[in-house]
């Protein structure tokens, strides 16, 4: 006969999955905003990236910038360039280099496709955005084609337009 707990025992309450957004998945760990601004972005691509435990730590923590990065093809295996993800608070000797190259991991089929494109149409690979898909650190690249002066000029007009026409109609819905 089996003897009875002095204390009935809970079942482990469930970690809550909000307590660190970023690596919830729910808020991107870097964003390059002014990739926008000096690209057209064409066609997005999801890669994956082959990062050292301090590195990740370290995006976690939210200390990457994209903002000068780029992607590039080399023998048949795609890179990212410039990518700074600043050095682990807690790390020791063995802490990785901010602005080394790191390996993306995609399909070859799908790197094949890249290089016609990069090679022939003048295009280029630009990282928009970094982020955590299963507790994997995710980087989705961007087919660009750079703008030119005019261009950037005819963005911010058109930008400029669409919000005063937003406002004026919600400024009529208001005075209703």
């Amino acid at each position: 006969m089996a003897r009875q707990p002095a204390h009935p025992t809970k079942p482990n309450p469930e970690k809550n999955a909000r307590r660190d957004p970023t690596a919830a998945g729910q808020r991107d760990a870097a964003v390059n905003r002014i990739a926008a601004h000096n690209y057209f972005l064409l066609e997005k691509f999801e890669t994956g990236v082959a990062l050292t435990g301090t590195e990740v730590k370290s995006v976690r923590g939210g200390r990457a910038n994209l903002k000068d990065s780029y992607g590039l093809i080399k023998d048949g295996e795609l890179w990212l360039l410039n990518c700074h993800i600043g050095p682990y608070d807690h790390g020791n000797i063995f802490n990785h280099a901010p602005l080394r190259t790191r390996k993306l991991l995609m399909h070859k089929e799908e790197i094949r496709k890249l290089i016609g494109r990069t090679q022939h149409k003048g295009l280029t690979l630009i990282p928009t955005r970094m982020y955590f898909k299963n507790g994997r650190v995710k980087v989705e690249l961007a087919l660009a084609k750079g703008k030119q002066l005019w261009d950037k000029r005819e963005t911010e007009r058109r930008r400029t337009a669409d919000k005063e026409a937003r406002e004026a109609i919600s400024r009529s819905r208001k005075e209703r």
